[in-house]
């Protein structure tokens, strides 16, 4: 008779109880704090439990006790004896509902001429493997006959009134515990894709939507998006919003907020928050009727004021990846306005090649020292370790293992971190996994079709220039006057040569990017260059040297914005500390001069070419490529004055103004005007420009999908901004059933298709080969090999964002159809046991229906080490 029976401990006494005839075991229920309301209610006579309910709670008992229960083999030969003994009759169980039964009595009785009658046991010991074995107990043997009388008195009496409960044990232990023989691989399978799945199984049907847009399509994938991130939100108090683009980000941000309790603050690129734009947040948000206060990220000082009048919960945060380096005011100012509230990361680029990219951005929502992402307490020094990696190899060196690297990393920071704090669909998962519901919707992802090659020609005499020029300005030109610490007759620190070489490398990628962007553009570059150099060398024999150092960072964004004048406008005229002649070593003057006389050559050579084959093969496809003519049509370039040039002549070759530029000088009235006349979305649609020529100012944050073409004048060869750009026409609500991407290559006259491809490899071959590890800046995340870097530019695989590695939603999917599809077998499943003595089947079970990746999920998943057991 005791309190407490477990069966996970009867295998102690199974030996010494061979022998024996005959064993009864009295129970209480009390055996939990689950059991605690049916006690009490037991001691009240009125209420006292039926011998129905008691069974019931016997086999709940059962349940629990099986679930939590070591595995272990001979857990379950005692567990096995257990039922044959019952079986038998050798044993019998029976519960005692009405009263609180605290005893820990145990009446052995001798057979006849065995000592005397029998013997009593009591004390602290229950019949449990803690009672037998694990703790210290005190217990007190009884051997005078009358104790034992009086105890089997007593328990023969309580055992009238109590309930059998033999057949309950047995029948619980065969069908509802993991020594169930009866289930299938199948089912063990789906068993553990429901307890991995557990908590997105229950998400469904709790989105509370009730002001919705006139026309707004409700998509299940978006609503799916709204409902993990607000559990992310909860659990670690920031979520990354990345879907790739064109998926409808905003949309899923404004019904997150929706759900959400307290003032948010919006904190968005300027483009993101104007009125006339269809897509911006302040539109977005009203059109679901959304409360929010909006600030731009070059006003975070109004951002701080404002957190200082009222309080704020909720801070969005788009466009967030230009918040990956903590080194700058205006990130410090962003942590500012963040601290203690729930933070949103809206991007569908948050990390780009470095750890420190991404820690930076969870830092505005995470203690990275006491993190709250499983496995990953420390976020500061797992991504310190990642660094450290990426340190040990030299990237102009060994650029192809620094790539290696880099992949490792971003698939740990993806695996062991990002899945607990982001968001993030492909559009082909999209597709695959929630067809019935974009079915619903009558939407239909547009087919990206495959990059098509634009080739311009050079005759003889323009590809032996073009070939020269790249020779002397990746080869013979030594950039000395963006280098002149280099020269310093005293050393200078490793960080400061490091500096002065990066520029050097930044100058000579804009020297080559202008001349793949256009002949105009390299012109414009090549005459500023030398009248840099001219200005510098005058002050320079004068015994003057002025060095900027401060202006890398803010040269290289110029230099991805394709602002050139500004980028020289920095280095003639920036702050710069004075140096004298006699502090550099004499190679210097001679370098400067050497390299003037350089660039006085490749102009002279480029005097000579009066043709420019590019434009006239734009102009050509433009007039009679049946995908473009009379389409409305996107062309990007990275420069801003090969924009201008390429606006210019076409509205000169169509005799009318049919182009439409805009460039980081443009005005809110230009960006209307793209809005009004590509933007499907807008309110006063207009058909005044069929063309819109523009930089990467609007390769986010407007919408362009009143077309379906991208034109790349010329090649970023970052995928990043390719998919970026084609993003921009690429949208969920697009009217088109194809998205067409033309990128141009130039290559030396030839007659057929197959040559024109293979001069076009080698041309970029001889780029990246004379540019060396300077390539890098070129070709970010881009694999060295150019042969590679050509193929991928002409598969659509490089603008349509989608991931190698497959995602776990195959198998979300698998157990969602089960509990829409066949309720009964997903009821069954929910009550299989957590454990299985499957260990034989295990592999074959996992080899059919996993892949290795997801059983590495097993230990990966948020508040849990371990979802399921197999043994």
């Amino acid at each position: 008779m005791v309190a407490y029976f477990y069966l996970s401990g009867f295998y102690l006494i199974v030996e010494p109880l061979e022998r024996t005839e005959k064993i009864r075991i009295l129970i209480g229920l009390g055996t939990d704090r689950q059991t605690l309301e049916l006690i009490k209610s037991a001691q009240n006579p009125s209420s006292r439990p039926s011998h129905a309910e008691t069974k019931e709670k016997v086999v709940e008992l059962i349940e629990q006790e099986m679930a939590d229960s070591e595995d272990d083999l001979k857990v379950e030969i005692g567990i096995k004896k257990f039922i044959e003994w019952i079986k038998k009759g050798k044993l019998e169980i029976r519960a005692y509902p009405s009263k609180k039964l605290h005893a820990k009595l145990y009446i052995m009785t001798f057979r006849e001429g065995d000592r005397d009658i029998g013997r009593v046991i009591t004390g602290s010991s229950n019949l449990t493997y803690s009672g037998l074995e694990k703790k210290l107990e005190f217990n007190v043997e009884l051997k005078n006959p009358s104790d034992y009388f009086f105890a089997k008195e007593r328990f023969e009496a309580l055992w009238s009134e109590a309930v059998p409960v033999s057949e309950k044990y047995v029948q619980t232990i065969n069908e509802k515990t993991w020594l169930n023989d009866n289930i299938t691989p199948y089912e063990l399978y789906l068993k553990f894709l429901y307890e991995y799945f557990k908590e997105d199984l229950s998400l469904k049907e709790k989105l509370s939507l009730v002001y919705l847009p006139q026309g707004f399509k409700r998509f299940e994938y978006q609503e799916q998006a709204v409902l993990n991130a607000k559990k992310i939100l909860e659990e670690h108090g920031g979520v990354f919003i990345s879907d790739v683009v064109g998926l409808g980000k905003t949309y899923i941000t404004a019904m997150l907020v929706k759900q959400l309790d307290g003032r948010t603050l919006v904190v968005a690129p300027p483009a993101l928050l104007t009125k006339n734009n269809p897509g911006s947040w302040p539109n977005v948000f009203s059109d679901f009727n959304v409360q929010a206060d909006f600030v731009s990220i070059g006003k975070l000082d109004d951002a701080i004021q404002m957190i200082e009048n009222r309080e704020y919960k909720n801070v969005v945060i788009d466009e967030a990846h230009y918040f990956r380096t903590e080194e700058t005011k205006r990130y410090e100012k962003l942590a500012e306005i963040c601290r203690g509230k729930r933070v949103i990361l809206v991007s569908a680029t948050p990390y780009n090649n470095y750890p420190s990219d991404i820690l930076a951005q969870i830092k505005l929502f995470q203690n990275v020292r006491k993190s709250t992402i499983p496995g990953v307490s420390n976020l500061e020094e797992f991504f310190k370790e990642l660094e450290r990696r990426l340190s040990k190899v030299n990237r102009q060196r060994d650029y192809e293992k620094f790539l290696e690297i880099t992949r490792e990393n971003a698939k740990e920071i993806r695996n062991k971190v990002l899945k607990h704090i982001m968001i993030r669909r492909t559009r082909s998962e999209i597709e695959k996994y929630f067809a019935e519901d974009l079915g619903r919707n009558n939407v239909k992802f547009p087919e990206v079709e495959d990059p098509k090659p634009l080739y311009y020609q050079l005759n003889d005499e323009e590809d032996e220039i073009f070939t020269e020029t790249v020779r002397l300005i990746t080869q013979e030109f030594k950039y000395a006057r963006y280098t002149p610490l280099l020269y310093l007759k005293k050393g200078i620190k490793p960080l400061e040569e490091q500096s002065q070489r990066n520029m050097a490398g930044f100058m000579k990628v804009l020297l080559v990017k202008r001349l793949e962007s256009s002949f105009h553009a390299f012109k414009s570059s090549i005459d500023r260059f030398i009248r840099s150099y001219e200005m510098f060398i005058k002050e320079f024999e004068k015994g003057n040297v002025y060095v900027s150092k401060d202006y890398i960072n803010k040269i290289f964004n110029l230099i991805e914005k394709g602002d050139d004048k500004e980028i020289q406008k920095i280095i003639d005229e920036g702050k710069a500390e004075k140096y004298n002649k006699e502090d550099f070593r004499p190679e210097f003057g001679r370098d400067l001069k050497e390299d003037l006389e350089i660039l006085k050559r490749i102009k002279s050579m480029w005097g000579k070419i009066k043709r420019d084959p590019k434009i006239e093969v734009l102009l050509s496809n433009l007039e009679n490529n049946p995908i473009l003519k009379d389409k409305k049509v996107i062309i990007f370039t990275e420069s801003k004055e090969t924009a201008e040039y390429l606006t210019e002549k076409i509205n000169e070759h169509f005799k009318k103004e049919i182009a439409l530029l805009f460039h980081g000088n443009s005005t809110e009235a230009d960006r209307d005007k793209v809005i009004e006349n590509f933007d499907a979305r807008a309110r006063n649609k207009k058909d005044d420009y069929g063309i819109l020529v523009s930089t990467e100012v609007l390769s986010e944050g407007v919408n362009l999908h009143r077309s379906n073409v991208v034109i790349n004048y010329d090649i970023p060869w970052n995928p990043t901004k390719l998919m970026q750009r084609v993003g921009r026409v690429n949208r969920v609500d697009t009217p088109f059933d194809k998205i067409y991407t033309f990128n141009f290559f130039s290559i030396k006259q030839a007659e057929s298709e197959i040559e024109l491809t293979n001069i076009a490899r080698s041309k970029i071959e001889a780029f990246l080969t004379l540019l060396g590890g300077d390539s890098a800046i070129l070709t970010e995340g881009e694999p060295g090999s150019s042969h590679e870097l050509f193929d991928k530019l002409l598969s659509k695989k490089t603008i349509t964002e989608d991931e190698e590695e497959e995602s776990e939603r195959k198998y979300l999917r698998v157990i969602e159809d089960v509990r829409d599809k066949n309720p009964d077998l997903f009821e069954k499943i929910k009550r299989l046991p957590k454990k299985s003595p499957l260990r034989e089947r295990f592999q074959s079970i996992f080899n059919k229906y996993c892949n290795s990746r997801l059983s590495c999920y097993i230990f990966q998943k948020r508040k849990a080490n371990e979802v399921f057991s197999i043994r």
